[in-house]
């Protein structure tokens, strides 16, 4: 529904832009974009970070925590990559769990300890165990193809020029889409992203076998993020990390799509894992998703 609704919108700005030829150019570009980020959203999103393959040997503990989470999830191990930086961060993204890439800085890897890598890990595996990182993908994309058609109607009112009768006569509209569809965009992103962290959050605990492991390095990655921002980072793409790379402050506050770290720390500490077997997780095979068993309030 929402990938639906989102094309409908893109199709229908085109159609606002150029008429019937923009409604076609807007139709087959969203088909182009759907089809484009499902086969190379991971890809795509790598090359924008300059994120480079990680060899076992360079980072043998990092492996062996991937391993055993990924064994516990019954997954394919994903491919992990690094990205040069030294501010802490991770994200994972790919179209399912048999294509799933988790990308981690070299100060992340520097900063956590072994339980602390292990809660991260797993957020990011719980991300891709509920497919998440495939809606993001194609949702972030089309969000933000529409905020970019929103621009085109600003620009259009200075360039001035010829245009058709009916836009010189009621520019009204033209006025209000320019102003209203970036806030559009951003409000379905923020709507669909708050609820998929909270729940990651949950998997990874519930993976790594501790709240407290996640909630450690959550804290952890905040100051870092403080002290050494990251220098590719975009709104475009910080939906993806696990903690926005992008400053709290002025406009790129409403382009944050995460809940606050304090309501993040809550849901944690309220989540409890009972010890034993049950304490794991109940992963159904097939790509369902992951769920709590006899988790507390805020387990998600």
């Amino acid at each position: 529904m929402v990938l639906l609704v989102l094309s409908l919108l893109a199709v229908f700005c085109g159609y606002m832009v150029g008429g019937e030829r923009g409604l076609i150019l807007a139709f087959v570009f969203s088909c182009l974009i759907n089809l484009g980020m499902y086969g190379f959203s991971d890809k795509f999103v790598l090359s924008m970070h300059r994120a480079q393959p990680l060899a076992e040997e360079e980072a043998p503990a990092v492996f062996r925590i991937l391993r055993e989470l990924s064994t516990k999830a019954g997954i394919p191990m994903p491919r992990l990559y690094i990205l040069p930086s030294a501010s802490a961060n991770a994200f994972a993204t790919g179209r399912d769990p048999r294509h799933a890439t988790i990308a981690v800085t070299y100060g992340l890897v520097g900063l956590l300890n072994k339980e602390e890598l292990s809660g991260i890990i797993g957020h990011e595996l719980a991300h891709i165990l509920n497919r998440d990182t495939l809606l993001t993908s194609i949702v972030s994309t089309l969000a933000g193809t529409l905020h970019r058609v929103a621009c085109l109607f600003r620009w259009s009112f200075s360039w001035g020029g010829e245009r058709d009768e009916r836009d010189r006569d009621n520019p009204l509209p033209l006025v209000f889409f320019a102003m209203v569809m970036p806030f559009v965009a951003l409000l379905i992103r923020l709507t669909i992203l708050k609820t998929l962290e909270i729940k990651a959050d949950a998997g990874g605990a519930i993976l790594c076998g501790n709240p407290l492991y996640l909630s450690s390095a959550l804290k952890k990655i905040d100051g870092s993020i403080k002290r050494f921002p990251l220098r590719d980072a975009s709104p475009a793409t910080a939906y993806l990390f696990i903690l926005n790379p992008l400053s709290g402050k002025g406009w790129n506050a409403l382009f944050n799509p995460h809940p606050s770290l304090g309501e993040r720390l809550d849901h944690l500490v309220a989540l409890r894992i009972p010890e034993g077997p049950r304490g794991y997780a109940k992963i159904e095979r097939k790509g369902k998703r992951l769920e709590s068993i006899d988790g507390g309030e805020g387990s998600g």
